[in-house]
């Protein structure tokens, strides 16, 4: 699937996605609210704060097929239960060990890609990618614990980055004719409302929240969403859903500094030679994957 050239440096927005994506945990960490209406609430303000700056692109949705909109509202499914997974696992563990499962992000998304796209990768490349998890790993080595509790925060994370990694190749697929915006528009859209749909059926109030609550809401949308997850679609205009899923990893890293930072959440010797690790294994495959590179020049 051949690229366009993007306007600016790609290290740019990975980076800023990357620091924006950082911090939601943190966000998810402070509130109380249940994680169906942080996931709700985040996604519709995000929704609202996009609409006045796109509404020229709008008029794509009167060409969008029946097929297209049906694996755009996949998409939004899958992205509705990743944020319903995965921010329900920090209720349960800790941020570096919830966090640290999204390194299996990129395995899954390259799998899928390899099945769907046939997408390689250079051995060199395979070889950082791997380098980067090991990293990851060490980050949340400290933190995973044997009680059930926080195996049942590791499953619903591990279920979340499954989640994510469908909606990432979906989001591949679909943004090869669709604009970044009107994508992340429909998504969005279509995960509210299956969130929506999820807190009427198990009676979660859609009120009665605390005024810092709705400030956190807020927070999500901007921060998270639409300088991160937004960010990161409009990048798959230009990169693999691979390349952007192993940036990604640098997010354990930056949620594990902020946790230490803000919720006084200690790391360890360990957990610092596994961030550094990590991303010596995301320079190494965003240095020598040849696919990559390639979309860049044309």
């Amino acid at each position: 699937m051949k690229k366009s050239v993007a306007p600016v440096p790609i290290m740019i927005p990975l980076f800023i996605g990357i620091i924006a994506v950082s911090f939601s945990s943190i966000f998810v960490k402070w509130s109380s609210a249940p994680a169906s209406i942080q996931g709700m609430y985040r996604l519709l303000f995000a929704v609202i704060c996009m609409l006045p700056f796109g509404l020229r692109k709008l008029h794509e949705l009167r060409r969008i097929s029946m097929k297209t909109w049906f694996w755009l509202i996949t998409s939004g499914v899958f992205l509705a239960l990743h944020f319903l997974l995965w921010m329900g696992s920090l209720k349960y563990t800790t941020v570096s060990s919830s966090t640290i499962i999204l390194a299996l992000e990129p395995v899954f998304i390259w799998i899928g890609a390899y099945i769907l796209f046939k997408e390689r990768l250079s051995s060199v490349a395979l070889i950082g990618m791997m380098v980067a998890i090991i990293g990851a790993v060490l980050i949340g080595l400290g933190d995973i614990g044997v009680s059930s509790t926080n195996l049942y925060g590791d499953l619903l994370s591990v279920l979340g980055t499954l989640a994510v990694a469908v909606h990432m190749l979906l989001g591949q697929k679909l943004l090869g004719d669709l604009s970044s915006y009107v994508y992340s528009l429909v998504v969005f859209s279509s995960a509210v409302i299956v969130f929506a749909i999820y807190n009427i059926g198990m009676g979660v109030s859609f009120t009665n929240y605390a005024d810092r609550e709705w400030a956190i809401f807020l927070l999500l949308a901007i921060i998270p969403t639409v300088l991160g997850h937004m960010l990161f679609n409009w990048l798959m205009k230009y990169i693999s859903a691979t390349t952007v899923s192993m940036s990604i990893l640098g997010e354990p890293i930056g949620a594990s500094l902020l946790a230490y930072l803000l919720l006084d959440e200690t790391m360890s010797y360990i957990q610092i030679s596994g961030g550094l690790l990590a991303i010596c294994g995301l320079v190494l495959f965003m240095r020598f994957n040849k696919k990559h590179a390639l979309k860049l020049k044309e």
